[in-house]
């Protein structure tokens, strides 16, 4: 299997190239805008400058990538893994497109720890009743996006199974608690990787669901497993849900 690795000059492009190469898993071109083009390191400056094949890409880049990964993969027919966040309407729109004519996954997260707790998220949503839910997500100084993708991803799950829940991102105003809102929570400091806490009470009772990520690595071991699952689907929109259902 022959992957090109977009977003490779950063810390994930980087853990995914020496992931790969531990999993037998064949980098056929390295791409990253901080790259200058070298065909004989396999680096490119865009993915347009590589010529070869490839049975699909991985991009772990920025949302601002999206037109780009997108056009390519149309373009040459291959399928896309997008593990990069904070896209915009817009670039979402472009992605569902995509996935009428090819293969396109894209998930905020690709552990599949993160994967198994929105699950179990949307089954407590839709069993306990009555609850309030609250959701607290830490990152490290400097991520870009707040509330992160991740966060928003698990209170999507959850809104779909707790019919007419609304977020209230951050709660910058005095006032009561709502009975239907999703509190999203978000905390930024160190080099913290990922945590994510949610909490279900209804006065009775409280659940709590966690999930600590401890190495950057795990989020490349999720994508190179997704990636070789992608390969065989037909054109589609894909995400984590789908993976671990169809593994």
């Amino acid at each position: 299997m022959k992957i090109i690795i977009n977003g490779a000059g950063g810390k994930m492009g980087h853990m995914l190239a020496d992931m790969a190469e531990r999993e037998n898993i064949s980098v056929t071109a390295l791409v990253d805008v901080a790259f200058e083009t070298s065909k004989s390191e396999g680096k490119y400056h865009s993915l347009d400058d590589f010529d070869g094949q490839a049975d699909a890409v991985v991009d772990f880049s920025s949302h601002k990538a999206a037109e780009a990964v997108i056009s390519y993969c149309l373009k040459h027919n291959t399928p896309v893994l997008i593990a990069s966040t904070g896209h915009t309407d817009d670039e979402i729109s472009m992605i569902h497109e995509a996935g009428k004519k090819i293969p396109v996954f894209i998930s905020p997260n690709m552990s599949v720890g993160v994967a198994l707790v929105a699950d179990i998220a949307e089954r407590v949503a839709k069993l306990f009743g009555d609850c309030d839910i609250e959701m607290i997500e830490a990152h490290h100084n400097q991520k870009l996006d707040v509330p992160s993708g991740t966060a928003l991803m698990l209170a999507k799950r959850i809104q779909e199974a707790k019919e007419g829940s609304v977020l209230n991102i951050g709660r910058h105003e005095n006032g009561k608690r709502s009975e239907n809102e999703i509190g999203i929570h978000s905390l930024r400091y160190g080099t913290e990787v990922g945590t994510h806490e949610i909490i279900f009470s209804n006065g009775l009772e409280t659940i709590t669901i966690k999930h600590d990520a401890k190495n950057r690595a795990l989020f490349a071991k999720g994508a190179l497993s997704a990636v070789k699952w992608l390969v065989n689907r037909k054109p589609g929109l894909y995400g984590m849900k789908d993976f671990i259902e169809g593994a």
